[in-house]
């Protein structure tokens, strides 16, 4: 049975100030799915990253200027969008996502996958101490608030570690430029009614600089959130 290597496949790793560990990213990328396409976006970075992702054999799509997690994000998934690809995971530049894990999270995706199949599939991070407190936090609240819009469990809603069918992307297209561009994207999803999993991932933090702003993306986050009142309200 056609399995995770055979599908046709774009990563998009969105990227700023991460000429630090992008390299070892996309080449964790590509140890794990060769046949991939791999696309960096580096975000107005000046810290060498695009160079950095493009010695490790990634092609780089370059923001003249920072423009957002999202705005990255969008930009990524627009570019794998014009390859004839089937799929597209995506995964953070600074190496919280383990590249490991990549097949994990397409197998519910293979072709003529019929077991649990899904369109969109959440690397869900155990929320452990390893996770900062304040992230443990927004973790669970919007953890429990998408699963009240699904109307399923959502047990990580904040995760940017990803997988989905082209059709989802083809069909959900977020205006947010930020960290709500991913919140908005899983909502879409899930509203339009594809379907959604979640796999299990490791909770890797190192101590790298975020880049969330916690009072402006939180505010996002919540103008995201209120678009769906109707199904929080109801569950």
């Amino acid at each position: 049975m056609p399995g995770p290597a055979d599908l046709r496949l774009a990563v998009v790793i969105p990227a700023y100030q991460a000429a630090r560990s992008v390299g070892a990213v996309v080449a964790g990328v590509r140890r794990e799915v060769p046949q991939a396409l791999v696309f960096v976006v580096d975000d107005g970075s000046t810290d060498g990253t695009a160079a950095a992702a493009g010695a490790a054999g990634a092609t780089t799509v370059l923001h003249p200027v920072n423009r957002g997690k999202g705005a990255a994000l969008r930009s990524g998934v627009e570019r794998a969008l014009t390859s004839d690809v089937e799929a597209i995971v995506t995964l953070d530049a600074d190496g919280q996502h383990d590249p490991t894990a990549i097949p994990v999270l397409l197998a519910p995706l293979a072709p003529l996958a019929t077991d649990g199949a899904a369109d969109l599939v959440l690397g869900a991070r155990a929320r452990t101490p390893a996770m900062p407190p304040q992230r443990r936090l927004s973790n669970w609240l919007s953890s429990v608030l998408a699963s009240r819009v699904a109307g399923a469990a959502v047990p990580d809603a904040q995760t940017g570690f990803r997988a989905f069918r082209r059709a989802v992307a083809d069909a959900v297209r977020p205006e947010e430029t930020g960290y709500d561009y991913e919140l908005a994207f899983l909502l879409g999803a899930v509203v339009a009614g594809f379907r959604l999993r979640t796999v299990d991932v490791p909770t890797i933090y190192d101590g790298a600089t975020s880049h969330f702003r916690h009072v402006a993306d939180t505010w996002r986050v919540a103008r995201v959130f209120a678009r769906y009142g109707g199904r929080v309200l109801r569950g």
